[in-house]
């Protein structure tokens, strides 16, 4: 059985050049190796808002989704990104309810927004954290303090409009 580390969510940062959102989860304990995952759009506003605790005026796709879940008196245990095959992560959903214990298969975008509006925690295998986890390292002098990148987010999360999710 591989060993599972508890992971927390640092944030939601935007790559660049090529201005691709990415969740990033950080190691609690242990040598605190970060782990992006790659993720769309519309989820990263997802993590963000939720972060942020921004209530919307309508419940988006996740807060749909943790409404559903109390609604039937289940609870979200744990979210683990479990795999990384083909340089594509994969995550699972641990679910308790009246009839027992369930595990559901998610992208790990979905299950970082659902269990940031849970509060649930959230794991990485080992094995996806040696192969795509890195040390994180001190940050150059010419680098952008942290609150410049939060800033950047926050500019890129005001230029999203609703209309940006229509399908």
């Amino acid at each position: 059985m591989v060993p599972v580390i508890e992971m927390e969510l640092v944030g939601v940062r935007v790559e660049m050049p090529s201005s691709s959102p990415i969740a990033l989860l950080r190691e609690v304990g242990g040598e605190r190796r970060v782990l992006p995952i790659f993720i769309g759009t519309p989820e990263a506003t997802a993590i963000a808002f939720a972060l942020e605790e921004v209530v919307t005026p309508r419940p988006m796709t996740h807060d749909l989704l943790r409404n559903l879940l109390d609604d039937l008196g289940v609870s979200l245990e744990r979210v683990s990104v479990t795999e990384l095959r083909d340089g594509v992560f994969h995550a699972e959903l641990l679910l308790h309810g009246h009839d027992g214990t369930h595990t559901v298969t998610s992208r790990p975008s979905d299950a970082i927004a659902l269990a940031a509006r849970t509060g649930s925690p959230i794991f990485a295998d080992e094995d996806v954290l040696a192969e795509a986890g890195y040390l994180e390292e001190e940050p150059e002098p010419d680098e952008a303090p942290p609150e410049e990148v939060v800033e950047q987010f926050r500019d890129f999360i005001d230029s999203v409009n609703p209309e940006d999710f229509a399908t």
